[in-house]
């Protein structure tokens, strides 16, 4: 029997709900608020079928198109590289809002007394444009550190794994994860600082210092060189690295226990399910990822907004640490779990979706450990 939380998921998805072989007894339903609700039901199933048929259909013409792809090809990277671009680009954009407050609520933890007074506050002074402000160099850093992060991992993980033997790596397969996804997220921000420092300084000064995406890149180095937009590298790997070794490893890890834990093999299950399943794991995965990389996180908000210039990396961190404390460092959680938990599911739910589009199977969960554990 299919869990209903993953049925109940699998349903409003494009690609399908699970199916079932029982058929559901028709009811009469003595009330006029029960017809209603059937009535809305009955639509919203109509949509989702006709979306999930227009998915298929899109989805055989875009396999039609690019041939075959096998894992392990260029193809499949370049695949992998695109689906990753828009799991990034798309979900950061989207919760712009919720970073603008964590970041100015780190950079000064007087300027807000809670979150949903942040929002009304900035809402009446700046109108609905001044809550996303930042979505534009958001969306162009993501994109691009999405695309080297995912394309990268799917890369380095066959490229370690190699390296090592196959026996070796899937006996310490754990450790690929961990290596894989340090290697793609070391190259990845190196693509998205210069995005992230632009940011960063238009959200935490108030008008924002920087308004463009690119005219404000142009604007930081003809102050302060190409150097500027790097300023913030080594607490982004900080904040980066760790965050993204336990986003890969710990959704690789809750993928393959919930498929465990499920009756049947992963390939039992219909790609709604999957993608339901992937979900999941990656808001699970977000949660883990937040706690981890949250001081950091801090560390280049500050460094983006308050170091002065000339000041080593060193001197800045220790003076900016002597402001706040080991308790400033946690300023800000809860809204970045929040935050992290929702695009980190979001972001593995679009990645394995566009999987699925390619006709490639979704990540993680394989039906061969489940059997070699059996």
């Amino acid at each position: 029997m299919i869990p209903d939380w993953i049925n109940a998921f699998a349903a409003q998805h494009p690609v399908g709900a699970v199916s079932t072989t029982a058929s559901s007894p028709v009811k009469n339903r003595p009330f006029t608020a029960w017809s209603a609700l059937d009535d809305v039901k009955t639509k919203a199933d109509g949509i989702a079928h006709e979306a999930s048929r227009e998915f298929d259909v899109a989805s055989q013409k875009a396999q039609e198109k690019t041939g075959k792809i096998e894992p392990g090809s260029l193809k499949y990277y370049a695949a992998c590289t695109f689906g990753g671009m828009l799991a990034c680009g798309l979900t950061h954009t989207a919760v712009t809002p919720l970073d603008l407050i964590k970041c100015r609520r780190q950079v000064d933890p007087r300027l807000y007394k809670s979150n949903i007074q942040a929002f009304r506050t900035i809402r009446a002074a700046e109108g609905i444009r001044g809550v996303f402000t930042g979505w534009s160099p958001t969306f162009f850093g993501y994109s691009a550190q999405g695309a080297f992060k995912y394309g990268g991992y799917e890369y380095f993980k066959v490229f370690y794994s190699d390296l090592v033997g196959q026996e070796n790596a899937s006996r310490f397969k754990t450790a690929i994860y961990l290596t894989a996804s340090a290697s793609a997220e070391f190259i990845a921000d190196v693509a998205l600082c210069p995005f992230e420092s632009v940011k960063v300084r238009g959200q935490t000064t108030i008008p924002p210092e920087l308004t463009g995406t690119f005219s404000g890149i142009s604007n930081v180095v003809a102050k302060e060189g190409v150097a500027g937009l790097y300023k913030g590298l080594y607490p982004l790997w900080g904040r980066q690295v760790p965050y993204t070794m336990m986003k890969f490893a710990s959704f690789e890890t809750i993928v393959e226990m919930i498929y465990h834990n499920l009756p049947g093999q992963k390939s039992d299950y219909n790609k709604g399910a999957q993608t339901a399943v992937a979900f999941t794991g990656g808001y699970l995965a977000g949660i883990l990822c937040a706690a981890v990389s949250h001081p950091a996180d801090v560390m280049v908000s500050k460094l983006n907004a308050n170091r002065q210039a000339g000041e080593a990396f060193g001197a800045a961190m220790s003076r900016i640490y002597g402001d706040i404390g080991f308790r400033g460092l946690w300023n800000g959680l809860p809204v970045r779990i929040v935050m992290i938990g929702t695009l980190t599911g979001l972001q593995w739910m679009i990645y394995d979706s566009f999987k699925i589009f390619m006709g490639l199977p979704t990540t993680g969960g394989s039906s061969e450990d489940k059997k070699k554990k059996n």
